[in-house]
């Protein structure tokens, strides 16, 4: 047995805590309003989601699309899921499966497919629509892909255990609002790994931590992510990992073991091409499943992210300042360019160049020079705080002379003077850098 195997305990668990008083309570529940509010609030102001009518269980449903800058996001929570779980690893096969299965296929129980209703598909009884609902089979989860395409995968591997099967893609689940029944949507990131039933065990223990490490990686407030046992709609038990969101904790990953009937109850040809190697012995594995809700993954990075100081103005007044401190391997924009003082169509050209290359090294750029209208620096700094751009680079006539821009920070918002031949290379630098902390 590897190392890392052994000795792995149970973290994240709850302590028992004294109840609060009744009015420590109200004071908190208060807190967690204004606190979810400010949430949802930006993230429909700065097009994180789409839709005027947020509320958490809208959210958390899948009941909104995402914006630019959500979609953004998501690309970069999901190659970071998938470098950790594919690219970085040599047991872990990628696969693409199909959102929809024929209807004679044999699903797993431990493999939903969902069968849209016929109330879905309207009062129109005509052939397509009947034809439809025949072929409506959509996936709730990816397990059955991955179970069906464990033959494959094992030949491969020239049969040798144990391995992993990993995807990324839609999955679908029944909504019933006001008496509207719709189809809700939802990313999920699956992992099946198959190992023989002696380490199961260990092996969920194992991806229980790593996952939970994962999380909290890019997190501000690592303690937010904590790990609980919980049991599924059969009965057996399951390990969850959760978010402390402001209105309580909501479970973003789940990690469940199975035996070796989940594999035969999809395969119905001879036991035998079941077998793998698990050192000299040939066994039907174990499977131990990892799937995550890409979604709520997200808004629980955003929960994380925001943070709101109240600052006191020259008439007394608080005023509140809103930053989105995404971590900078998912943050949608890296740098946003911008003009400072000079001639505007000069500085264009120059800014221009400047995205133009810092696009070329793989580095997302929000093009603020483009824009027409005249906004204040602070009003263009609070913007730039609540989408969550890392740095802002200001051109100006000084650009023009010597080469020097300013260079802000989200983080301290200290600005520092930068030549413009050293952004493109800083900014790589401070990337990588963020990735090894």
């Amino acid at each position: 047995m590897s190392p890392c195997m052994m000795g792995l305990a149970r973290i994240g668990r709850t302590r028992r805590t004294v109840p609060a008083s009744p009015l420590l309570q109200s004071r908190r529940l208060a807190a967690s309003d204004r606190d979810h509010g400010d949430l949802l609030d930006l993230c429909r102001r700065r097009n994180f989601l789409l839709g005027e009518e947020m509320t958490p269980p809208s959210v958390l449903g899948g009941g909104h699309s995402l914006g630019p800058l959500g979609a953004q996001l998501k690309r970069n929570f999901v190659q970071e899921w998938w470098d950790a779980m594919v690219l970085h690893r040599e047991q872990v096969l990628p696969i693409e499966s199909l959102c929809h299965l024929p209807v004679t296929s044999n699903p797993s129980p431990r493999a939903a497919m969902m069968t849209l209703p016929k109330s879905c598909l309207g009062q129109n009884q005509d052939p397509t629509r009947e034809e439809l609902g025949k072929m409506a089979d959509l996936r709730q989860d990816l397990l059955y892909g991955a179970l069906h395409n464990y033959l494959s995968c094992l030949d491969l591997l020239n049969r040798k255990l144990p391995f992993g099967i990993a995807e990324v893609g839609r999955c679908f689940h029944p909504i019933t609002d006001k008496d509207i029944c719709r189809v809700g949507e939802k990313t999920a990131a699956s992992l099946a790994w198959f190992s023989s039933a002696k380490t199961c065990t260990q092996w969920r223990d194992y991806w229980l931590r790593q996952r939970l490490l994962w999380w909290r990686k890019f997190a501000q407030v690592p303690s937010r992510f904590t790990s609980d046992d919980q049991h599924d709609e059969e009965g057996r038990k399951k390990a969850v990992i959760q978010y402390e969101f402001p209105w309580g904790k909501e479970t973003i990953e789940h990690l469940s073991s199975m035996d070796d009937s989940a594999l035969t109850q999809i395969h119905h040809g001879p036991v035998a091409n079941l077998h793998g190697r698990d050192g000299r012995k040939s066994i039907i594995p174990h499977v131990v499943w990892v799937s995550g809700d890409v979604e709520r993954g997200l808004l629980a990075y955003l929960s994380d992210a925001l943070q709101v100081t109240e600052n006191p103005t020259s008439r007394g007044r608080d005023q509140r300042r809103m930053v989105l401190k995404i971590h900078p391997s998912l943050a949608p924009i890296k740098v946003a360019v911008d003009l400072g003082k000079g001639p505007a169509a000069d500085l264009r050209l120059v800014c221009q160049g400047l995205c133009t290359e810092l696009r070329g090294r793989g580095i997302s750029v929000w093009p603020g020079y483009l824009e027409t209208l005249q906004t204040p620096m602070e009003q263009l700094f609070t913007k730039y705080d609540e989408t969550g751009v890392l740095f802002t680079a200001l051109v100006s006539d000084t650009t023009l002379q010597s080469g020097l821009l300013q260079l802000r920070s989200r983080d301290t918002t200290i600005k520092e003077t930068m030549h413009i031949s050293k952004l493109s290379d800083f900014l790589t630098h401070y990337m990588t850098a963020a990735l090894k902390l």
